[in-house]
């Protein structure tokens, strides 16, 4: 038996917190503070994010009833459901947002060489949306209909390893082409996205960038064919054609060729154009790419499952942005200990093992050896239309 360091200090020991104290440091989050630091704050949310508490009462109770072991777990101030809520209401959500950006830096250097399924030298990202419902009455800032308040979480998601490189959350209102003025393209990556992002003009800044972008046509989107390219329909490929746009804005708003694929997608008995700035890669591997924006959506769909950001611990802003933020940042702690310790289980069963464990003093990789875990036949089995994101 193991007496040293509880589970959930081993956890926290992966976090670089020089870099935590200067994103502290950096908006004065410790000013005025006697007792309940941003490093307890952290560790108290990120402790709620990995123990699924439901509330402010939940969290308090629940590290309150060890409380011989707070220290051991680096909470050095006094826990109470107030000065959770005060520190969420006030201290600078811009604090744990830089810190999870180094977070995710970390984690995305360790997935680098990830397969995921498309033979690609550059780094491929899929941007999308989700929307998170909230209630008017006590969230009268996040704006989205006359009778409905809501906030969406615009991310743009690394395919390699299903690491969130950047995120913007705004109010529901806020369409989501309005995010690629924020983005920066980063030459020679590409860039996935669905017809809710198609503006030529915002489009055009890819191309001046050096980056390339993979998208859906609308229906509407008028252009004149300049060339067509050979293709093996035995694919499911049916054209592959080198355009203009020809109506006056929009070739206004984009005056460069655009690369033109329609493709039959068997599996939903679709058809799907696409549209492309880049003219090198083989059409079919354009439309494995689009394929690969699934794994955004399910992102979306298991960070709502599995971490706490569809109920809030406070109804501000600030607290709101916190905990999301903070989220994040657990999330991808436990994807860097997966790679770290080089471990085959998903992160589904990882964040399940430590749910129960975090008071526990044992070695981190020995929580995961002896694991006897078999999935069900049934869950071997390929769902329709979907795609995995963690291998089971």
């Amino acid at each position: 038996m193991n007496s040293g360091k509880t589970v959930f200090s081993q956890i926290m020991d992966y976090l670089p917190m020089y870099e935590f104290r200067k994103c502290v440091n950096r908006y004065k989050g410790n000013y005025h503070t006697s007792s309940f630091t941003c490093m307890d704050q952290f560790f108290c949310m990120a402790f709620a994010q990995l123990t699924y508490r439901e509330s402010l009462r939940d969290i308090e109770v629940c590290l309150r009833s060890r409380q011989e072991k707070l220290y051991h777990l680096g909470i050095r101030g006094r826990i109470s459901r107030s000065t959770i809520a005060d520190a969420n209401e006030k201290r600078d959500w811009r604090i744990y947002a830089d810190f999870c950006q180094i977070l995710i830096s970390k984690a995305r250097n360790l997935y680098a060489d990830e397969d995921f399924g498309v033979e690609l030298a550059d780094t491929a990202y899929a941007l999308d949306s989700t929307t998170i419902d909230l209630c008017l009455a006590l969230f009268p800032w996040a704006s989205f209909r006359k009778h409905k308040a809501a906030v969406k979480m615009h991310t743009l998601l690394d395919i390699r390893g299903n690491i969130p490189s950047f995120i913007e959350i705004t109010s529901g209102s806020v369409h989501d082409v309005n995010i690629l003025d924020v983005l920066v393209p980063e030459p020679g990556n590409f860039y996935i996205m669905d017809r809710g992002y198609l503006d030529f003009d915002r489009l055009y800044n890819f191309t001046q960038l050096l980056s390339f972008f993979v998208t859906r046509a609308k229906k509407n989107t008028k252009f004149r064919r300049l060339y067509s390219h050979p293709v093996d329909r035995n694919t499911g490929l049916i054209c592959d054609q080198t355009i203009r746009l020809v109506t006056y804005h929009s070739q206004k708003d984009y005056p460069a060729k655009l690369r033109r694929i329609k493709y039959f997608d068997s599996e939903r008995a679709k058809h799907l154009v696409f549209l492309t700035n880049n003219f090198l890669l083989p059409a079919l591997t354009i439309a494995d790419l689009y394929k690969c924006r699934g794994q955004v959506e399910l992102f979306f769909k298991w960070i709502k499952q599995h971490l706490r950001i569809k109920a809030f611990y406070g109804t501000s802003e600030n607290a709101v942005k916190t905990q999301i933020w903070i989220a994040i940042s657990a999330y991808v702690l436990v994807a860097f200990i997966r790679k770290r310790l080089h471990l085959e289980l998903n992160l589904y069963t990882i964040l399940q093992i430590l749910s129960v464990t975090l008071f526990e003093k044992a070695p981190l990789n020995q929580l995961f050896e002896n694991f006897d875990y078999k999935i069900c036949s049934d869950f071997k089995k390929p769902l329709y239309n979907h795609l995995n994101l963690f291998d089971y």
